[in-house]
């Protein structure tokens, strides 16, 4: 793991969703060795409290553990209000939390539907406008994505469906963001090496076969996260990076 001198978020209050998760916590990592001031959210609480004293260690001046079904609009109020009233400002959210399911698309219910796309998309969707409410110039919206929301493989249409709309989602908050210079950019990561990824039965079955050189890291989607909402892509807006290896670059 490599240490971080550049602190580019001292002082600014992150909040990151799907924080136990493996590019959720690989990200609050990350932030927390630059230096920002964490607000940590998932739906398993438990190891919240475990997972906010590493990020302490690693540099972060201060944290806040919430839980929170990101599907849940009235939850998703009450987490930007916590974390307002405690900071009194907020300069990032990385909407990170996902889920997915494996049906066949005849097989999926209407509650399978709203479920993942409200894991997915209505999260973000929540998140944002709690967010665009406090934020001030500077303030920035990471919105991870997925390579599904351009090519996709059997058995995740709900997934896939609302990635893709997470995209359109990124480009209208970058363009009503703008009058108040908050910036909204997406992630699409490609497979990475988290749970998520060796539970797909996709995966299991070989119907989904990866070479290794296909296969990222946690930490890569957390520096391109990072990377989008630091100062340092201040021209960067309404973007949609993907973070793949180059998978999707192949012919």
């Amino acid at each position: 793991m490599v240490a971080h001198e550049n602190r580019r978020f001292a002082d600014r209050v992150v909040i990151v969703t799907g924080a136990l998760g493996g590019i959720g916590s690989a990200t609050a990592r990350r932030f927390a060795r630059e230096g920002a001031r964490l607000v940590l959210v998932d739906l398993q609480a438990g190891e919240l409290p475990e997972t906010g004293e590493h990020c302490a260690k690693l540099g972060a001046p201060s944290v806040l553990s919430l839980s929170c079904d990101v599907s849940d609009e009235r939850q998703v109020g009450a987490v930007c209000e916590a974390a307002f009233r405690r900071f009194g400002r907020l300069d990032v959210v990385a909407n990170i939390a996902g889920a997915m399911i494996y049906k066949k698309l005849e097989d999926l219910t209407g509650q399978d539907w709203m479920r993942v796309l409200g894991i997915n998309l209505m999260g973000s969707v929540y998140f944002t406008r709690d967010a665009l409410s406090r934020m001030t110039s500077g303030g920035s919206i990471v919105n991870v994505s997925s390579i599904h929301a351009f090519q996709t493989s059997p058995l995740v249409a709900p997934y896939a469906a609302a990635k893709a709309a997470l995209l359109s989602l990124t480009r209208s908050t970058a363009i009503e963001g703008r009058a108040k210079g908050v910036r909204a950019n997406a992630v699409l990561p490609g497979a990475i090496d988290t749970p998520m990824l060796h539970s797909s039965p996709n995966i299991q079955s070989g119907t989904e076969v990866l070479s290794p050189q296909n296969i990222g890291n946690p930490e890569d989607i957390a520096a391109a996260i990072a990377f989008l909402a630091s100062e340092e892509s201040a021209f960067v807006n309404g973007a949609c990076l993907c973070v793949d290896g180059g998978r999707l670059a192949a012919l």
